[in-house]
């Protein structure tokens, strides 16, 4: 359906976002049916494992937060280890085990996610939620993920809104990301210079000051596309008031305000940081909302309206009007402190869900960026785009793409992004940053030949940059001879290799004594294991905790999934490749985008482990083979 000729066809960009949102449906139903499949036949146990229930909890306290949410603040006692996917705004329901007939129970209530550190989660819920069902239970209760329906509601209003419009600038956008033949508007004005940038990073800067409707900054791995994003947002800002910054995921938008807070830009951050620290925490717009002179006032205002109503007296014919006028001073107060917070800040920052949050309604804003754009669903990327008048994206449609679980959905081209769209439609309004300064020469160069046409060059300071004299920089390792071969772990829960992690680990523990013990901690040289695989991840992690060998190494390591390790560098990387198979199968490690995350994290040493006999049966992994063994 992707590039058949009725897609082709498909020339009318309403017709062309019917379609996406007949894809999106189809999306939906499926992610809720596997949320279904999984919640009703899974096991508990299982679904620990996967990181999507705590069990069993212990509850701490119960609270109204500044935001005048009722909230109740749990901890895992489980299995402290599993990586959880527990985020600020993730839907999530309770449940408590009472032995046969009925062994878990379902609370009546829902929450949400409003912060979560380690092992440690806050969640908000309704005001009239029977909180004591958690709190004084006499049974163990614990928490899991529900199915997500707000992101997918926003995501269709916006898609609706996009379809519907028409003479304004929303209908204007939507018809030139869509019209090959339509050309994006420019200011015309001289180029400014930016001394501490390369000449790529300083033209994308000034081809951003430049779009009157769209730019992209295509930031291949390790060419600064942050520092290039920061600064554009910086110089745009001398230009006008305030912007919007959005991002896929809660990771990336702290990220990038974090490297604006230390540009000393003022952020205002919606919704909860995912790295949770001072310096996250003090740009929040809870944190300011509490801090504000008139939040005592607020908070007392509200403490009287919950009395009040908790100590009804029958009869009291005044009730209405003493809460009527209480409710209209907070409300006051309230936007009085919004007016203010959101006056001083110049970025408002969110994901592209967040956009949509009631504290944004009726903003507008001159600009919109969007960084890791490839990385997001194209109707996500409509919820924030209805604020803006003009949109800046940044990110590689040559890394991670958007998840989707439909197949049909894929095949249909819903994992075809917005930016890959523009890229497509409007190569003129693309920047590609050209200059890379993370990885030695012979690791960068396969990743720029094969996916960037060989425009990527490494930059004189990195291009030999090593550990070890005289080291190979980029190795791969062949694991047929040993008769590693791949164990299927349930259903859902993925593929693991053991004999593959264990040579993984004798390997890094050969390289780590030709470094020697005293150099890796003085020169805090670090490691990150990669492999596709989530059961091969918590594998892998046993076995360095097994291990005394790595016991003094092991904040020096980091273990995790591919899409783990996005945007992230380490001096060593080991990937662990688990698939080995007499029919050749290799599953998703088809999504060569993946791969080219995996084998472009390592500064300065990338080791690769894999069945050639398996992995060699695809083109894309001969050739990698076959560059390392210096064949081609």
């Amino acid at each position: 359906m992707a590039s058949g000729p009725s897609q082709q066809r498909v020339s009318s960009p309403i017709l062309a976002l019917q379609q996406q949102r007949m894809l999106l449906e189809i999306e939906y139903n499926c992610e809720k049916d596997i949320f279904r499949k999984q919640t009703e036949t899974m096991g508990l146990q299982r679904r620990i494992k996967r990181g999507d229930a705590w069990f069993p909890l212990k509850p701490g306290k119960s609270y109204y937060n500044s935001l005048n949410q009722l909230c109740i603040e749990v901890f895992r006692t489980g299995d402290e280890e599993i990586e959880h996917n527990f985020e600020f705004g993730r839907p999530v329901s309770f449940f408590r085990i009472s032995g046969h007939p009925q062994p878990v129970t379902h609370l009546s209530f829902t929450g949400t996610v409003s912060y979560v550190d380690g092992n440690r989660m806050v969640v908000t819920v309704p005001d009239a939620a029977p909180i004591a069902d958690v709190l004084a239970s006499t049974n163990p209760v614990g928490v899991q993920l529900s199915f997500d329906e707000t992101s997918y509601k926003m995501m269709f209003e916006a898609l609706d809104r996009v379809i519907k419009a028409k003479g304004n600038r929303l209908s204007y956008l939507r018809d030139l990301f869509y019209t090959p033949s339509m050309k994006a508007q420019r200011f015309t004005f001289s180029q400014l210079r930016f001394p501490y940038l390369n000449k790529m990073q300083e033209h994308a800067v000034n081809e951003v000051l430049c779009a009157k409707d769209v730019s992209i900054v295509h930031g291949p791995p390790g060419t600064g596309k942050t520092t290039t994003l920061v600064e554009a947002i910086y110089e745009t800002l001398m230009r006008e008031n305030q912007v919007l910054v959005c991002a896929q995921s809660n990771m990336a938008v702290d990220w990038i305000s974090e490297r604006l807070v230390d540009r000393g830009i003022n952020v205002l951050r919606i919704g909860n940081p995912s790295k949770v620290n001072d310096k996250m925490l003090s740009f929040t717009y809870e944190r300011r909302f509490e801090a504000h002179p008139d939040y005592p006032a607020l908070w007392a205002i509200r403490k009287t309206i919950r009395e009040i109503r908790q100590h009804r007296k029958r009869g009291d014919e005044k009730y209405h009007q003493k809460i009527e006028r209480l409710k209209s001073r907070a409300t006051e107060l309230e936007i009085r402190i919004n007016a203010e917070l959101f006056g001083e800040a110049r970025v408002i920052a969110c994901t592209l869900v967040g956009s949509a949050n009631r504290l944004l309604q009726g903003q507008k804003y001159g600009t919109l960026f969007i960084d890791e754009a490839a990385q997001a669903l194209e109707a996500a990327c409509w919820i924030p785009i209805r604020k803006a008048t003009r949109v800046i994206l940044a990110g590689d449609h040559c890394q991670l793409p958007p998840t989707i679980k439909s197949l049909a959905a894929m095949h249909g081209g819903l994992d075809k992004t917005l930016m890959e769209r523009i890229v497509e439609n409007k190569p003129d309004v693309v920047t590609l940053l050209r200059i890379q300064y993370r990885m030695n020469d012979e690791i960068m160069r396969f990743s720029s030949d094969y996916f960037y046409h060989g425009q990527v060059e490494s930059a004189p300071e990195v291009k030999h940059r090593g550990i070890l004299d005289y080291d190979e920089p980029i190795e791969w390792i062949d694991t047929s001879d040993i008769d590693a071969k791949e164990e299927f772990i349930g259903e859902t829960f993925g593929r693991v290799n053991k004999t593959e992690a264990e040579l993984t680990m004798a390997v890094l523990e050969r390289y780590f004594e030709k470094i020697g013990k005293q150099r890796i901690i003085d020169e805090h040289i670090d490691v990150g294991i990669i492999s596709p695989y989530r059961a091969q991840v918590q594998y892998l992690r046993q076995q360095v905790k097994k291990r005394p060998f790595f016991k003094p190494y092991r904040s020096h390591i980091s273990i995790n999934t591919v899409d783990g390790f996005q945007g992230q560098e380490r001096d060593i990387i080991l990937i662990s490749l688990v698939r080995a198979n007499d029919s050749g199968q290799i599953g998703f490690l088809r999504d060569l985008r993946r791969m080219n995350v995996a084998i472009t994290r390592a500064r300065m040493k990338l080791i690769i482990l894999g069945d050639t006999s398996t992995l060699t049966q695809h083109p894309f992994y001969r050739k990698l083979y076959r560059f390392i063994e210096k064949e081609e």
